[in-house]
């Protein structure tokens, strides 16, 4: 998300006046939906587009003016998540059980610890390796592809307020049920993808495909919290349309879309309370 002062990054480099916030997946650059080329995975520029069809390298780093321009490729707030999930999970395992019992979420101490509601993303079970790196490769994959189509701000905010709309969904409709782990907010990438990708005519066959099966498994596995999955998704798939919509108009716009959908949630979590 941007700040009331607009980021020059955040604008086509063939046209400075258009405001975008999709990356060519290949160099990084930041093009508008005329040079947005449909590549296998995301978008890719005009030039790289055609460095690929023909192999060769010119081009590569360039603008359309001839000048070169910087490689912005490295989704560092992927890489700061993942580390900060990793560094909890050892905490996990060196308290004994300590940090797991802080930062999990329990419906019930919602009125009294709500910051249970997104702290819960960053601790996952302790009993099973194999939660963590399941959700942690899945959080490599989705958030390196996604934000590099909406830079970090963004990113960081969609992950939070998916994982968010899922313990939402988990205080609605499984009060009673204790959660850890990121698969509500992994989810909410899955949604945010589809929605951008079909907001630009991109194919979605093959991400319907591994998030239904996704689904499924969240209904036939023990132990899986599938209103958390359905809570992140249709809550990262909102915030995706805010980002879409509010595209190339003042930051204030999605600022406040993106305000209305948390107001949202957090009543949704007092009417959970309450009821």
């Amino acid at each position: 998300m941007t700040t009331g002062s607009r980021n020059r990054d955040d604008f086509c480099y063939r046209h400075p006046k258009t405001e975008s916030f999709v990356l060519c997946q290949r160099c990084g650059n930041t093009i508008c939906p005329e040079c947005q080329i449909q590549a296998p995975v995301g978008f890719q520029c005009p030039d790289c587009a055609g460095v690929k069809r023909s192999g060769g390298l010119g081009g590569l780093f360039r603008r359309s003016s001839g000048r070169a321009v910087g490689v912005r490729t490295r989704p560092v707030a992927t890489y700061w998540l993942l580390g900060i999930i990793v560094t909890v999970y050892l905490a996990q395992l060196l308290s004994g059980g300590y940090v797991t019992q802080l930062f999990l979420y329990w419906p019930p101490l919602t009125a009294i610890e709500p910051w249970r509601m997104v702290t819960t993303m960053f601790v996952h079970s302790s009993s099973s390796v194999f939660h963590i790196l399941f959700n942690g490769y899945s959080l490599f994959i989705l958030g390196t592809l996604v934000e590099r189509m909406i830079g970090p701000g963004r990113f960081v905010t969609l992950f939070l307020m998916s994982g968010f709309g899922g313990s939402v969904l988990v205080l609605l409709l499984a009060p009673m049920s204790a959660v850890v782990g990121a698969s509500g907010a992994i989810f909410g990438l899955f949604g945010a993808l589809f929605v951008i990708q079909r907001s630009f005519g991109g194919a979605n066959t093959q991400l319907l495909i591994v998030l239904g099966l996704n689904l499924v498994m969240g209904f036939i596995v023990p132990g899986i919290s599938w209103q958390a999955h359905i809570g992140g998704l249709i809550t990262g798939a909102v915030v995706a349309n805010v980002m879409v919509k509010t595209r190339g108009e003042a930051p204030r716009r999605q600022q406040q879309g993106l305000g209305l959908i948390g107001l949202g949630l957090v009543g949704l979590s007092v009417l959970g309370v309450l009821i």
